[in-house]
């Protein structure tokens, strides 16, 4: 079933109970591009800005108190939740983002006509364009939907979940704190460390890339309302983009502010590429991390096999009893995937033209999609690995014992040149340390009893 709807171009069939109106359904028609749509997000922080658009377009005289309150309701329920299925449109549409914004104030104007029983589509008693849209371009709307869809992500989503895998790494590193294994550089022995070292520094890895992102939140905060076409407010009275800022900020309880100039983040979007880059230095964290933890897993037999992680399922389907270090896999699949959102990003904000950039749909998607990935596999690993690693203590006491570069802690004694001969005959002969330094007779016994004892090689930290 159809209704005629019309718009500046003449009329369209759209689905009967349809709350979208004219342009979207054009949109539907003219970008079926792929399976993206636009993130739900994104539509939740546009109905934020209508409803606080509403508010301050009736204090300043320009829309009723009637008008104002439908505008008002009918946000709130899609900030809710209630019309999710009323937003069908692709990421790959108009580059600003005009099909998505005007989706959102046709869903308005027709959930106030349902309201009051007259026709879908009769833009009674609101209109989209002259009410829902008043004192707005979708030019300062779909930018300042992404900065605030982007904040809002961050603070509720991502960054509680990756302070409690920090916290979790920092519990597993107190409880290795007493664990002595060797380390590796260049994926050569090295000389020891703990184990709750080791892991300290995954979890300060992570923590310094959460603050990052913390710090370059900032810079989202200033928002492009009230610039309307292209920066200069044309159609928008004055102190419209301070009042819609201040509302803005009152409803979501964040440091929303009017940006100082409107021009400089409507024609790009330097911030929104910046904390992309951020996400993506968290990526290459967390794959630096994975790999640690495949190497130090590899095994069972004929690997390091320092930590053991758990068996969640079979890694097989013709090697019986063999497990895979599958949450290592699919987190690193996350990374690699939002390294390359990171570049698609890098390349919209530098593609703009003049008064506007054009990737502005592109950019909100793949932010956002970085955001929930990288959350999700937050979770996935912390829960389903990191919870229940055990260390080797087994295999790590046979590294310890015998590694060669515990020779390291000879040579202010005797010499890098003597402390090289004692481990380059061990490790010829097939000695131990102890048994090549009596033959080559560098140091006395006691004396390398106390100087090659892993506890006082470890440091303090």
């Amino acid at each position: 079933m159809k209704r005629l709807e019309k718009d500046s171009l003449g009329s369209i069939d759209v689905p009967k109970n349809a709350l979208w109106g004219a342009q979207t359904q054009r949109s539907i028609l003219n970008f079926a591009i792929g399976d993206d749509v636009i993130p739900l997000e994104i539509i939740h922080s546009i109905a934020q800005i209508k409803a606080s658009a509403a508010r301050v377009n009736n204090h300043l005289g320009l829309i009723n108190t009637e008008i104002s309150q439908f505008i008002i309701e009918a946000s709130s329920e899609i900030i809710e939740g209630q019309h999710n299925d009323q937003f069908p449109l692709k990421v790959w549409q108009t580059g600003s983002g005009t099909q998505t914004n005007m989706n959102v104030n046709e869903v308005i104007s027709n959930i106030a006509s349902k309201r009051l029983n007259k026709p879908l589509g009769s833009h009674n008693p609101i209109h989209p364009n002259d009410h829902v849209n008043c004192s707005q371009s979708t030019n300062d709307v779909f930018p300042a939907a992404i900065q605030i869809a982007t904040i809002l992500s961050l603070k509720e989503s991502l960054i509680p979940e990756l302070q409690r895998l920090i916290n979790l790494l920092y519990q597993k590193s107190r409880e290795w704190k007493d664990i002595i294994k060797i380390g590796r550089t260049h994926l050569q022995d090295a000389v020891p460390l703990t184990l709750g070292q080791e892991v300290s520094g995954w979890g300060s890895q992570l923590e310094t890339a959460l603050r990052r992102i913390e710090i370059n939140l900032e810079e989202l905060y200033p928002l492009p309302l009230g610039g309307t076409a292209i920066g200069t407010g044309i159609n928008t009275p004055k102190n419209f983009d301070n009042l819609i800022a201040l509302d803005i900020a009152a409803k979501t309880n964040l440091p929303f502010k009017t940006a100082n100039n409107k021009f400089a983040i409507m024609a790009s979007h330097d911030g929104l590429v910046n904390i992309m880059s951020q996400l993506k230095l968290l990526a290459v964290s967390f794959l630096k991390i994975v790999n640690d933890l495949r190497l130090l897993s590899c095994g069972p037999r004929a690997g390091l096999s320092e930590l053991q992680l758990p068996a969640n399922e079979p890694g097989s389907s013709i090697m019986p009893g063999k497990i895979n270090p599958t949450q290592c896999e699919a987190m690193s699949m996350v990374c690699t995937q939002i390294i390359g959102m990171d570049t698609s990003v890098s390349i919209a904000g530098s593609g703009g033209h003049l008064q506007m950039n054009s990737y502005k749909p592109l950019i909100g998607y793949n932010i956002l999609t970085s955001i929930n990935l990288i959350k999700n596999a937050c979770k996935s690993c912390r829960k389903n690995m990191i919870e229940g690693i055990q260390p080797n203590k087994l295999k790590i006491k046979q590294y310890l014992e015998n590694s060669l570069m515990l020779v390291t802690a000879l040579a202010p004694s005797i010499g890098y040149e003597k402390a090289s001969q004692i481990a380059q005959l061990a490790h010829e002969k097939n000695l131990s340390l102890r048994e090549a330094s009596n033959q080559l007779n560098y140091i006395n016994q006691e004396e390398f009893d106390n100087l090659i004892n892993p506890e006082s090689m470890i440091g303090g930290n």
